[in-house]
């Protein structure tokens, strides 16, 4: 199945989905804390299922009413299954396969095609350190963890995903020993791991930091209940804010910010340095683009999510936009920066793949074209936008969206998209 997108102009409201990643944490800390914790506000996708499904494997037991996730029993309080699978999610996979190794039991993790792409042995070998007994397929999964960890001096890299310290730190306190954690090379996705801290704070775990992003001390401590309200993903509102830039007229989205880190919240600032006025008004944003963006160069090491919005808005520039440092977008779903450079070509643009990142030229005479997005979401619902701007495009693999925006085609027809399936 694919999708046929035509030219189109965007106007009225649009919602914007709850953020994923803390979807991921929240779940995950609530079923560590039990005693009738509650995640308000989730994401409901499928890899936040995922999520609630390994909790549940792991002995949580799990309601869900609404839009919200009740955790009536912690993780370790019911039977614990001999296999979890994590589907497509990695943020999923690497902090169960953490928790998973706090039990002497023999667990099993995996997922589809897809994730058995993406390396988990940076931290199976961290987990080894500690005491796990670790296997895997050439470091990748499935994977087959044996604890019991008892905590102590640890040592992971930093430079492949910031997902791997987060599962180190949500699985810290529950070690006999607690952990002292060294993080070597330079971490990317920083903010990531602020959103871990900031939600284990939420849940009664205090991390003690030595050196930001190099070394923190997690004691041995206990999660305690609480109520946790997800705030929305700017992940995906930076989407929506190149689909404003692109083609809206009186186009706003809708959404309660909250107050937590989200290391996308830079696109905001992206967008001002390439001449769009971005304007909050009660949980409404809204843009005033001009007729041509600036272009320029920006550095993605923190931000990796941000790759593909950006990417699309060298349809609109005078001048060549220079994406840096996001060397660790290639082991997402999918290597983003060579499918990027393989498809938005096709538009018209001109890209020079870099190691690292991509610099893209608008050559003026853009044009339609057949992209394959490889099933992967973020780049499913880039090309999308892109097809909206050019006009005459067939976008692959609409069914990647269940991963993070399941509505994404619906509401974007709500607001004047032209998508139909073919």
């Amino acid at each position: 199945m694919n999708c046929k997108i035509e030219k189109s102009e965007l106007s009225g409201g649009l919602i914007c989905p709850p953020n994923k990643s803390y979807t991921h944490r929240a779940i995950f800390l609530a079923s560590l804390a039990g005693n009738e914790s509650k995640v308000e506000n989730i994401l409901y996708s499928e890899d936040t299922l995922a999520t609630i499904n390994a909790c549940k494997n792991l002995g949580a037991q799990i309601e869900l009413i609404n839009h919200s996730l009740v955790v009536k029993n912690p993780i370790g309080t019911g039977s614990l299954a001999t296999e979890i699978n994590a589907g497509n999610s990695g943020t999923t996979i690497r902090i169960a396969s953490g928790i998973a190794s706090i039990f002497s039991s023999e667990i099993l993790l995996s997922g589809d095609s897809s994730l058995q792409t993406r390396p988990m042995q940076p931290l199976l070998e961290a987990l080894e350190t500690m005491g796990a007994t670790c296997s895997s397929h050439k470091g990748k999964p499935p994977i087959k963890i044996k604890g019991k960890i008892k905590g102590g001096e640890v040592t992971i890299p930093g430079n492949f995903s910031s997902q791997f310290i987060s599962s180190l730190l949500i699985t810290a306190p529950l070690t006999e020993k607690g952990m002292n954690l060294k993080i070597g090379e330079n971490l990317v996705s920083k903010p990531y791991l602020d959103a871990t801290i900031s939600t284990m704070r939420h849940f009664g775990v205090t991390v003690q930091t030595l050196i930001p992003y190099k070394r923190y001390n997690v004691s041995p401590q206990i999660y305690k209940p609480a109520t946790f309200s997800v705030p929305i993903d700017f992940s995906s509102l930076a989407l929506l804010l190149s689909a404003a830039v692109l083609c809206g007229k009186n186009f706003v989205i809708q959404g309660s910010m909250g107050n937590l880190p989200q290391g996308d919240e830079v696109f905001i600032d992206i967008l001002e340095n390439l001449g769009v006025t971005v304007t909050f008004e009660e949980n409404k944003i809204s843009v005033k683009s001009p007729e041509k963006l600036t272009g320029g160069k920006f550095d993605l090491s923190n931000s990796p999510d941000l790759l593909p919005p950006l990417a699309i808005l060298s349809l609109m520039t005078t001048n060549p936009i220079e994406i840096v440092n996001v060397k660790h977008a290639r082991i997402k779903e999918t290597d983003r920066i060579a499918i990027i450079a393989r498809e938005i070509i096709k538009l018209g643009i001109k890209v020079e793949e870099r190691e690292d990142g991509l610099i893209l030229w608008n050559s003026n005479e853009l044009k339609g074209g057949f992209l394959n997005s490889e099933n992967d979401h973020r780049l499913f619902m880039a090309f999308c936008i892109a097809g909206m701007y050019v006009g005459n495009c067939t976008v692959t693999n609409p069914e990647s969206i269940k991963v993070s925006f399941p509505e994404f085609i619906q509401d974007m027809k709500k607001v004047g998209a032209k998508i139909s399936m073919v």
